[in-house]
């Protein structure tokens, strides 16, 4: 990667406890894409332990649940993300572009006073 073009990583820590970043959105969207904690944690190399893990730390923290879960049985189970679970999305990512957008010219300046890499 050029040293002038850096990845924003946005880490928002809350004394709830929570910490929520790059890693929560994308369980949060792979959960609403998929219906299922257990398939969401699968995509990104997860066990389901730490997935529900994951979801039980965001669902305390906030004050509505960000996902919804029914137990598997002969119906089978599922997840959905709810409506306060989209709202946190959308403003991470909101967040997210507001710092690469208008951001660009800081993350560029600081680029430029980068160290040159010699990587043979």
């Amino acid at each position: 990667m050029d040293r002038n073009s850096p990845r924003i990583k946005l880490r928002l820590e809350y004394d709830a406890p929570l910490v929520l970043g790059p890693g929560k959105a994308q369980l949060l969207r792979l959960i609403g894409e998929h219906g299922s904690i257990s398939a969401a944690g699968r995509r990104m190399g997860m066990s389901y332990k730490r997935a529900w893990s994951l979801v039980e730390e965001m669902n305390a923290a906030f004050a509505s649940p960000l996902v919804d879960s029914s137990r598997g049985g002969a119906g089978g189970g599922g997840a959905t993300v709810t409506a306060t679970g989209w709202q946190v999305l959308h403003h991470f990512d909101a967040l997210e572009r507001l710092l690469r957008d208008r951001g660009a010219d800081d993350l560029a300046a600081i680029g430029a006073l980068m160290r040159e890499r010699n990587d043979v």
